[in-house]
């Protein structure tokens, strides 16, 4: 007789409480190999794929996709082979025999819950069949699978059952329309999970916590796209993507240099602001999960080319999912590009812990007035961009502020000011 072991489900974040099963890769029977990947998962911070930590058959599935579980709760039961005593029960990853080290994560922390599963295992083929598009589409309009009739081949739910679930229904007549309309046909529910839960508390705690002050800043930005066009000229740069975002990031790391009180956060318990050396610069981007803020460490000791470098790699593995919980802690400051969506400004919310976040709107051409050598001041089009900079007012007073906010704008409109 063979010895089945249970991997729990692990904290891939820190202090992460849950997980929602996106896609299992495997299914009871499959043979594994350890590090290959099981299951996709979703925290409150990102999607993560699991490895295996063992090799051998799998065995039992407990959590079914689309459900949530606390961590430490059963994942898999695999089938190492290995020869048991009769009577012992399934162990899991957590006994004082260690299982094999995990690409992408350690091993589980020492006060991790020893759960064994002891029911039967969970009959997850008795779920309703959808590919993963499907069920994700079906997650997003509020359809049960479970109420719908499969139409596909092999009893598969297809994309046309879940729209047509989700269509509201056809009324014979205006008077049984608006007599029988319900719910269910006017309104779409969506679940709050994951990435998008995680915003949703830190954004209402942020707001309810931190006194907000917003400034704004209206910026001629020409020679900032002037000294772009000259650096993407140049050899070293010709392999590197380098946007006004980069030189925004490289213009705020400046500035903190002079109000570095807005590189800092505010203890409550202790009643102190605490100023951070390193810049850990967070960039928030929008996904399909929802909006993940990424971020470059020590990004006041990175040159533009780093900085350019850092932001394309970050972007992308946004929007691929591939953001690691890891890479989403410990920032002190962020920018969010709004003018990627073609707004001019907002009044962005700042993330929990941090004093200051910058809003870059988009660059647009206008008309504007511009001083000549000769002191005479006229009218011609200029690149103009318009800057917005909530911050903490509890850590910054306005003077402070304002003086960051200007620093930034300064270097935007001369960018040689950034060689003093």
């Amino acid at each position: 007789m063979s010895q089945p072991r249970q991997f729990l489900l692990p904290d891939v974040g820190e202090g992460l409480t849950e997980a929602e099963v996106l896609r299992w890769s495997v299914k009871p029977g499959d043979e594994v190999e350890v590090n290959q990947i099981l299951v996709e998962i979703e925290t409150a911070k990102a999607a993560v794929e699991l490895p295996s930590p063992y090799a051998g058959v799998v065995a039992a599935l407990h959590i079914a996709e689309g459900e949530t579980a606390a961590v430490g709760t059963p994942l898999i039961t695999i089938d190492t082979g290995e020869p048991a005593a009769v009577g012992t029960p399934p162990t899991t990853d957590d006994t004082d025999e260690p299982a094999a080290l995990l690409v992408g994560y350690g091993p589980p922390a020492e006060d991790a819950p020893s759960i064994v599963d002891n029911r039967p295992p969970a009959v997850v083929d008795n779920r309703p069949l959808a590919k993963p598009p499907v069920r994700k589409l079906a997650k997003d309009l509020g359809v049960d699978l479970t109420r719908l009739s499969p139409t596909g081949p092999h009893g598969t739910i297809s994309r046309a059952d879940v729209q047509a679930a989700a269509a509201p229904p056809a009324s014979t007549s205006s008077t049984s329309s608006s007599s029988s309309s319900s719910s269910s046909s006017s309104e779409t529910r969506i679940p709050i999970r994951g990435v998008r839960k995680h915003m949703a508390a830190a954004m209402v705690a942020s707001a309810f916590t931190a006194p907000h002050v917003t400034e704004f800043l209206t910026v001629d930005v020409t020679q900032t796209l002037a000294l772009l066009d000259t650096i993407r000229a140049r050899r070293e740069f010709r392999d590197v993507k380098v946007t006004p975002l980069a030189i925004v990031a490289r213009a705020l790391t400046l500035a903190l240099r002079a109000t570095p009180e807005a590189n800092a956060t505010w203890d409550e318990a202790a009643q102190e602001i605490v100023v951070k050396r390193q810049v850990n610069l967070g960039i928030a981007a929008a996904t399909d999960r929802g909006l993940v803020v990424p971020v470059i460490r020590d990004a006041e000791q990175l040159s533009l080319r780093e900085l350019a470098e850092a932001i394309t790699r970050l972007a992308a593995d946004a929007r691929a999912g591939r953001t690691a919980p890891s890479a989403m802690t410990g920032g002190t400051v962020t920018i969010t590009n709004v003018g990627v969506f073609g707004v001019d400004t907002g009044t962005p919310i700042l993330n929990p812990g941090e004093t200051a976040i910058l809003a870059v709107g988009a660059i647009r051409r206008m008309p504007w007035v511009v001083t000549g050598p000769d002191g005479v001041e006229h009218i011609e089009p200029r690149s103009i961009a318009q800057l917005a900079l909530s911050f903490d007012h509890r850590v910054l007073d306005g003077a402070q502020g304002s003086r960051l906010l200007a620093d930034v704008g300064d270097v935007l409109r001369t960018p040689g000011l950034a060689l003093l």
